[in-house]
């Protein structure tokens, strides 16, 4: 009862041997209406093909999430600057306590940056003084930190984007993470002030 209607068809079927060890390995090429990517992953040792296959699935993660929402940031820390920076304003308007909050939230902020600085070889708080500043003064919030080094903090310039539904999620599971543990750290006070 097989027929081609049942298993398909594909434009050539070949077995490939590769490496040191002549490991084999069946090819199915040129398959009709085929949507299916096989991506071959070979490294030196386990932790390269780990780190290979991590990457993989980042790079996936990201366009599958600007297939749900196409909205982009700015990347290169740059819409943590402007958040950053309009948390302050917004903190100087606010006279009770809660600008202390709001501004401990603009500074948990600027650790993005500085952290993207460092891990480019750049000196992190030079950097970030530098692009918030010229962020402030020029009135462009697509500034950013320049790893690459081109000379160039545009990130417009650059075509460095986020996705915006990658950005959003960030700040909530940051901020959700640190309600969780101001409330833990409310119980465990009430319990020490009850002793």
């Amino acid at each position: 009862d097989l027929s081609s209607e049942k298993l398909g068809s594909a434009g050539t079927i070949r077995e490939m041997s590769f490496g040191t060890t002549n490991e084999n390995m069946i090819v199915v090429e040129h398959c009709a209406n085929s949507k299916a990517v096989t991506v071959l992953v070979r490294g030196g040792n386990k932790m390269i093909v780990d780190e290979a296959k991590r990457s993989l699935h980042d790079a996936m993660c990201v366009v599958r999430n600007l297939i749900v929402n196409n909205n982009v940031v700015y990347g290169g820390a740059a819409a943590e600057i402007s958040c950053s920076i309009a948390v302050e304003k917004a903190a100087d308007q606010v006279s009770s306590i809660e600008q202390y909050a709001m501004r401990s939230f603009a500074r948990a902020l600027d650790v993005i940056p500085m952290t993207l600085a460092e891990n480019s070889g750049l000196p992190p708080i030079e950097t970030l003084s530098y692009v918030k500043s010229q962020q402030i003064k020029q009135g462009i919030s697509s500034l950013g930190v320049d790893c690459m080094d081109t000379g160039i903090n545009d990130m417009k310039e650059q075509f460095v984007f986020d996705p915006l539904i990658s950005k959003r999620q960030q700040f909530l599971l940051a901020t959700q993470l640190v309600k969780m543990i101001l409330k833990i750290d409310d119980v465990i006070v009430h319990r020490n002030d009850e002793q």
